[in-house]
């Protein structure tokens, strides 16, 4: 009692100094929307202290209950404990991904080990451990399967972050967690800050450059422009990212030691789907084997093209195709193979137009409806737009905002981020979700970029419609392996002509032509061999460095080399991302030992489409449709994921899918 009256006490201190910080009341806004307007950066701080210690008093409670323990009293208020903690990181780690400054940096600085600390504190709870252990133990016969899965996620939790180690090791693990929050922090800002300074250097954002790349006819420019590219981080400047890579991996090799794990990656993925290393190592190796074979052939291809510009006189006589001629070389391949010039798509996918074709999408499978709002709060007014999301009978689904357009304060790529996550509040009231969609798309979209936009939608729809009651197990709390599964499968949808009818449409008004259609759809499959290789090696390169017992000696440019030539990459593909500009695995983004994971849902997704397609009624199936929101989008993590597709499918997956679906394999 005595530290929730602090809490109080620290909310009348502010309001006698004129202002109260807006974390720590509840907001008047409409449907809950964080008063953005109202937050100031020196609030960061103070409310995460008193968001700390308004949960230690929650913790506190539950652990002195003299009751026997029981899923009520123990597991449930835990799940709906740090509420206020939880709207500060909402909030503050979806800013500083988009609208970072010099002072978040600082914030986000001294946030971190407080945080990190925090989270120890909880891990480390032996009363509260204990508490949580007897419900385990107990008999579960009258659980919800829900709950089940809330507790035993709970419970191996704990011991994943070492409950049954000496204090000794817990402190050497609260060491490691908190030197490992600040060194992703660090990657992550470096990488943004050499991305600008790619930005400054040749006039265009670093999320353009295949778009600059496939343009460019300038050999030399396009040779710089990639140096450019994959030597970020990697410049021997203050945001040379290498050092801080390899003590990042040193830490992750000691924490995964310490918890009983031969390496990172072992440790990783005994929770996840795929389980363990060796069965990712072997489905990433016979993807990439075909994938390999398949870029060849387009190798082939390119090369014919390039040997006639050769005969023009445009190249010096033994010219071959370089990693910079690829994009530029394979988009003349395209429009020889296909006829198909994204010049005269472009115009047809205009930003506005994607996202009303993305609603449309949405409103004829799920029954999902969107409503522009004006005058909300938001944290970017001029680059930020705010949807209210209901159901066909006006019930509120939540609160979907888009930040499309790059600024040199955002984070490259394209993400999903949870502001309030969906769950039911201890009055059993359904609390509904605040999504984000951020990117850094062209005001013309790209086919890629439109895939981009369809993409991160999929993972906004699983966080909008889940419909489970504990927040951790609700929306996109899922595993790692499993989470891309439903923005994969949404991408789909894109180019379906039906759909295309109604949303890609140029300045003028004109639907795209039925033949543009269909070229689009012929050339879906184009360059497969190259983006499959890309990804796959990324992914491999990722499993490599988590799968060290050591860095001692590693010089990350050898280590590259030795892994691309181990795993058979030609020279002319390099990895989607070299190590020092790798943020999925390095800057905090949680893919590490997890890149794979794109790859592994596309098998999920591919096979669930495969029935659409097989459908009687057409891809747009309605019950199936229906189908598929309730067993996987309401679901969430609230039971396991083969469990979930095995109800959807009636049947294992068929592992092949992904390489039909991406014209590996017939």
């Amino acid at each position: 009692m005595k530290k929730i009256l602090s809490i109080a006490a620290i909310a009348l201190v502010m309001t006698a100094c004129s202002r109260t910080n807006p974390f720590l009341s509840e907001w008047d806004t409409p449907y809950g929307i964080p008063p953005f307007d109202k937050i100031q950066t020196s609030d960061y701080i103070p409310a995460i202290k008193a968001g700390i210690e308004e949960q230690n008093a929650e913790i506190e409670a539950i652990v002195s209950n003299p009751d026997t323990p029981t899923f009520d009293n123990t597991i449930a208020p835990l799940e709906l404990s740090g509420r206020t903690l939880s709207r500060v990181q909402g909030v503050l780690f979806n800013v500083s991904e988009t609208d970072r400054s010099d002072a978040l940096d600082a914030v986000q600085d001294e946030a971190i080990p407080m945080l990190s600390e925090h989270s120890d504190n909880i891990s480390f709870n032996k009363a509260l451990y204990n508490r949580v252990a007897a419900v385990y133990n107990a008999d579960q016969s009258a659980l919800t399967r829900e709950q089940q899965v809330v507790l035993k996620k709970l419970y191996d939790g704990f011991a994943r972050e070492g409950i049954g180690l000496p204090e000794e090791q817990q402190a050497q693990l609260r060491e490691i967690n908190s030197r490992m929050a600040e060194l992703t922090q660090k990657i992550s800002n470096n990488i943004l800050a050499e991305s600008n300074a790619f930005s400054e250097k040749f006039g265009f954002s670093a999320s353009a450059y295949p778009e600059k790349m496939t343009s460019t006819e300038d050999r030399e420019l396009r040779r710089q422009y990639n140096e450019a590219y994959t030597s970020r981080g990697h410049n021997g400047n203050e945001y040379d990212n290498r050092a801080l890579i390899l003590e990042l991996l040193d830490k992750r090799i000691k924490k995964a030691r310490i918890l009983g794990y031969d390496t990172p990656a072992a440790y990783t993925l005994a929770n996840k789907m795929a389980h363990d290393p060796q069965t990712v190592d072997a489905f990433l190796a016979g993807i990439m084997k075909a994938a390999v074979a398949k870029a060849k052939v387009e190798l082939a291809d390119m090369q014919a093209i390039m040997d006639q510009d050769i005969k023009a006189g445009k190249l010096p006589a033994g010219s071959k195709i370089e990693p910079w001629d690829w994009w530029y070389y394979a988009e003349k391949v395209r429009k020889v193979k296909y006829d198909l010039d994204e010049s005269e798509t472009r115009p047809y996918f205009k930003m506005d137009n994607v996202v009303n074709g993305v609603f449309i999408a949405a409103k004829t499978l799920y029954g999902v409806n969107m409503e522009k709002l004006e005058g909300v709060p938001s944290y970017n007014p001029e680059k930020v737009t705010t949807y209210k999301v209901t159901a066909d009978d006006g019930s509120l689904i939540g609160i979907f905002t888009t930040d499309y357009f790059p600024r040199a304060s955002k984070r490259g790529g394209a993400w999903m981020n949870n502001i309030r996550d969906q769950y039911v509040d201890a009055q059993g009231n359904d609390i509904r979700p605040i999504i984000v969609n951020v990117g850094n798309l062209s005001e013309y979209l790209s086919i890629d970029e439109v895939q981009t936009a369809f993409h991160e939608f999929g993972h906004a729809l699983h966080g909008l419609l889940s419909k489970c009651h504990y927040p951790s197990v609700s929306g996109t709390n899922v595993t790692r392996d499993f989470v891309e599964m439903f923005s994969q499968f949404n991408e789909n949808w894109a180019f379906q002509p039906e759909l295309l009818a109604q949303y890609a449409k140029n300045d003028k008004g004109e639907v795209i032509p039925a033949e543009l259609v269909e070229k689009i759809n012929n050339a879906l499959k184009f360059n497969q061999g190259f983006m499959t290789t890309e990804l796959c090696a990324a992914s491999i390169l990722d499993m490599k460095w988590h799968e060290l017992g050591s860095v001692e000696g590693v010089d990350i440019d050898s280590f590259e080399k030795k892994a691309c030539s181990h795993m058979g990459l030609i020279p002319e593909i390099a990895p989607r991302y070299r190590s020092t500009y790798f943020n999925h695995i390095f800057g905090g983004s949680g893919y590490n030992a997890g890149y794979y994971g794109y790859l592994w849902a596309e098998v999920l997704d591919k096979d669930a489409f495969s029935i659409f397609e097989a459908s009687p009624a057409g891809v747009w199936d309605l019950e199936l449709a229906k189908k598929f929101k309730e067993t996987f989008l309401e679901k969430g993590g609230s039971e396991e994921p083969m469990v979930l597709f095995k109800s959807f499918a009636g049947r294992e997956p068929d592992s092949a899918a992904m390489l039909r679906g991406r014209g590996l394999t017939d």
